[in-house]
């Protein structure tokens, strides 16, 4: 068995031995028990800058070799949201050709005839983040003018992502959290988005664990006043709502949310904490899934979803508590620096040249917290290489002096 020297939070270090990988298979047929999607990360050029506020400059064959990873498991991507660092070193010169370029390799998976995929749309396979970072909210005029900036800066989104084919998700706004003055402003801004748009959308609430500039979103910091005014923008315009995806990390909140949502309308998870339970459901109802976790447990969330389509519940849900810990150190405090460990285990697992993220944001977790994240990736059954995986971390902690 491979092993190596990991680093402790006392500052010492201890011996580390690698499991074995075990088996995850692809699905031989669509999915159909839960609709999933996981919330992809990019992927930079080695050479380009990387560093704080410099212009994005992705490598694109990776970034798309990876969107067709998620696929051949079945899963859908979520792309252009805040996995793919939205707010966070991807500028919207970048996301549009993200948008764009996913379209069309999702359109090539449809054509293709893959098992994992088979009778899928584009929108079915992507769905795509609409937002207003085009915008700067430190120079927006306040009031109607604000507001008006904000709608027109959603349009220009919706149009990129609608040309492009995904479905589209509505993302929260930082802008329109700045501009806002009450719970009307926003379902000014989310009624006429929704009366416009052509085709039924995801609605995405972000908490502020995950952003902390959206606080008092939907009008309000009282959640449950903000969640009356979610409810009533979602039961006037049902028909264009095809779900919503909750990332306030509370379960309670959610499972009272998806009972009251009209019917039809999907509650995507966006809880990386409780996912399991979640999705597995309560008997009534259950959770489908939009989530940054599942762009780094992608072949057991393939494998849960898999049996839970062969009706054997109780395997899905131990697959899923299989990964629970994971994802939990992945999004643990400060969460949004989440996307630092999933760029990490995209690393470790060869998807990726180096470990690099726009922005510089591959700094954004320490020696020790990325040392766990390795140790648990591997109880998960979640390092396709273990000696690979093995050799990088060796490098990795090599290079910031674990050992030396």
């Amino acid at each position: 068995m491979t092993s190596l020297i990991l680093p402790t939070h006392d500052g010492g270090t201890r011996e580390y031995r690698l499991q074995s990988a075990p088996s995850w298979s692809r699905p031989s047929a669509p999915i159909t028990s839960r609709h999933a999607y996981a919330a992809a990360h990019v992927i930079p050029e080695v050479t380009a800058d990387n560093t704080p506020g410099a212009p994005a400059r992705l490598d694109w064959d990776a970034t798309m070799a990876y969107r067709h990873e998620l696929w051949s498991y079945g899963l859908g991507v979520a792309d252009a949201m805040d996995t793919a660092q939205r707010g966070m070193g991807l500028d919207w010169a970048a996301t549009q050709q993200l948008i764009k370029r996913t379209g069309v390799e999702a359109a090539s998976v449809v054509s293709s005839g893959n098992a994992a995929t088979a009778g899928k749309s584009v929108r079915d396979l992507v769905s795509c983040g609409a937002g207003t970072d085009q915008l700067d909210p430190a120079t927006l005029p306040a009031g109607a003018a604000g507001v008006q900036a904000v709608l027109d800066a959603y349009r220009e989104q919706v149009a990129v992502v609608s040309e492009a084919g995904p479905k589209v998700i509505l993302m929260a706004s930082r802008a329109l959290a700045k501009v806002a003055s009450g719970p009307d402003d926003y379902l000014h801004v989310y009624s006429t988005l929704l009366r416009e748009a052509e085709q039924p959308v995801i609605l995405h609430w972000l908490g502020t664990m995950f952003d902390p500039a959206l606080a008092g979103y939907w009008g309000s910091d009282d959640v449950a006043t903000a969640t009356d005014t979610f409810l009533s923008l979602i039961r006037e315009h049902a028909d264009k709502v095809d779900g919503v995806k909750v990332s306030l990390l509370d379960a309670s909140h959610e499972v009272a949310l998806r009972a009251a949502l009209p019917e039809g309308v999907r509650l995507y998870t966006g809880d990386d904490f409780n996912y399991p339970e979640l999705i597995d459901g309560d008997g009534t109802h259950h959770s489908d899934a939009l989530l940054g976790i599942f762009a780094a447990i992608y072949p057991a969330a393939s494998a849960a979803l898999q049996s839970y389509d062969a009706g054997d519940a109780l395997r899905a849900r131990a697959i899923l508590d299989s990964t629970r810990e994971l994802g939990k150190h992945i999004f643990s405090a400060p969460t949004f620096y989440y996307k630092t460990g999933i760029a990490f285990m995209s690393w470790l697992n060869g998807k990726q040249p180096g470990f690099q993220m726009v922005g510089g944001l591959h700094s954004g977790r320490s020696v020790v917290h990325l040392a766990k994240t390795f140790e648990l990736a591997d109880q998960a059954g979640l390092l396709k290489d273990p000696a690979l995986a093995a050799f990088r971390m060796s490098d990795y902690l090599r290079i910031n002096g674990v050992g030396v």
